[in-house]
């Protein structure tokens, strides 16, 4: 990875009682100046505290940038709705991969890689059966995708730039046949093989849906609309899954582990949980006469319940990924008849309140892509349990982007965070018959 971060200046560190330590200020190609703490421990003695590392960059990237106040998302330099709108998933990741949008040629070439690597050992089918029947896919999806490990050895060494790359292609292919797999499997349908002529996000689509005893039709709206929704959560810069995944790449574990702990962080409710969240709210309100007894139970401290789906913890503008989810929603809805859908009907009339109330808008509390996007994977036939497995197959070409930066970065150093001790001190021990 070629180095870009420039030096700008320095901080000077005065420490009561203690000495004054200049500190290098580096500046990236956009965003804000950091200051390089690096040789703070060795010349202070003292650590930085900062929980949640919320105002720490734990790592230099080119991937993925994120301005939380203008409500800006760039993959490699290039907006999140030029992307969403006039490309695909397939080129979105080539992009996120290499670096740049690739020309005829080169998509081709990746594209055949991807279609070509979707099918999974023989093998590897009788480990579904190995869970309950009633498991939950995320369960499923976070057990197959480290078990790829014990099918693919020759894709394992992460020294090996050939093999990182068959890793990478065979990890982006065969996660919509582990999630359609896990679906299936949760319902009791026999699974469905992928198909070579289909695009990526059809042949997700059929793999789902189809069933033996019928022709699958596919609906072009919604091979659409599930291309857009995977270029949307590609990748998000060093949220929780995504830093778990180079935590867990420092060590030099394996890729197919590596993308198995992203899938075990993204579980989290905090994190890929939020649109299932979002919708079992909307669910709660019921109708559009209740809106605003919640919205009054929202501004009341005292009460619990929260607006799901508004807000960010990095966007303090409207999500840029929201507004085009919007618009993908209403195609959705169209196009399965469910345009008076009475949920829909609560989302926009919430979505119209919130942005027009003073509470709101001075807490910046905008719909974010949460807000829209379980809707419209429920108007698709997806049930609840299944988001978040869709988030993790559309997240993992950006764990793969974000692991393949990590392994070739000189710099890069096994994770090792500190901490503040606050436990019992030097203590002797006390035997049994004493305590």
């Amino acid at each position: 990875m070629e180095i870009k971060i420039k030096k700008t200046g320095s901080a000077h560190l005065n420490i009561e009682g203690g000495a004054t330590v200049d500190l290098p200020v580096y500046a990236g190609s956009v965003g804000p100046d950091v200051i390089d703490i690096g040789t703070l421990y060795k010349n202070t003695g003292m650590f930085t505290f900062d929980p949640g590392f919320t105002s720490t960059a734990s790592c230099e990237s080119q991937i993925t940038y994120i301005d939380g106040m203008e409500g800006t998302l760039l993959y490699r330099g290039y907006p999140i709705d030029q992307l969403a709108k006039q490309s695909n998933f397939l080129e979105v990741s080539y992009l996120l991969l290499h670096g740049d949008l690739p020309d005829k040629e080169a998509l081709a070439d990746f594209s055949k890689s991807i279609t070509y690597h979707t099918m999974l050992h023989s093998q590897f089918d009788t480990f579904f059966n190995g869970f309950r029947r009633d498991a939950h896919p995320m369960a499923i999806v976070c057990g197959a995708v480290g078990a790829l490990s014990a099918f693919y050895h020759d894709s394992t060494d992460v020294s090996d730039p050939q093999q990182r790359k068959v890793a990478s292609h065979r990890m982006i292919a065969k996660m919509p046949t582990i999630a359609a797999r896990a679906y299936k499997y949760s319902i009791g349908q026999p699974f469905i093989d992928p198909q070579n002529d289909l695009s990526y996000s059809e042949n997700f689509l059929r793999m789902c849906f189809a069933v033996p005893a019928e022709k699958y039709e596919i609906d072009p709206v919604l091979a659409k609309a599930m291309d857009r929704i995977f270029t949307l959560h590609a990748d998000h810069e060093q949220n929780a899954s995504t830093s778990t995944v180079r935590l867990a790449g420092s060590s030099g574990a394996n890729p197919f582990a590596c993308i198995a702990a992203g899938v075990a962080c993204l579980w989290g409710p905090a994190h890929g949980g939020a649109n299932e969240a979002a919708l079992r709210m909307l669910y709660e309100i019921g109708s559009v006469d209740r809106i605003p007894e919640f919205i009054k139970r929202a501004k009341d401290r005292n009460d619990p319940f929260r607006l799901m789906g508004f807000g960010h913890r990095v966007y303090k503008n409207y999500d840029p990924r929201a507004k085009i989810m919007q618009r993908t929603c209403h195609d959705v809805l169209d196009v399965t008849g469910q345009r008076d859908d009475p949920i829909f009907k609560i989302a926009l009339e919430l979505e119209k309140i919130a942005l027009n109330d003073e509470y709101f808008i001075e807490k910046k509390l905008y719909p974010n892509i949460d807000f829209y996007s379980g809707i419209t994977l429920r108007a698709m036939g997806f049930p609840a349990d299944m988001f978040t497995v869709l988030f993790a197959l559309a997240r993992t070409v950006g764990w793969i982007a974000q692991w393949l930066e990590m392994v070739s970065d000189p710099s890069q150093k096994i994770g090792r965070p500190r901490q503040v001790y606050t436990g019992h001190p030097f203590r002797d021990y006390v035997p049994l018959n004493k305590r």
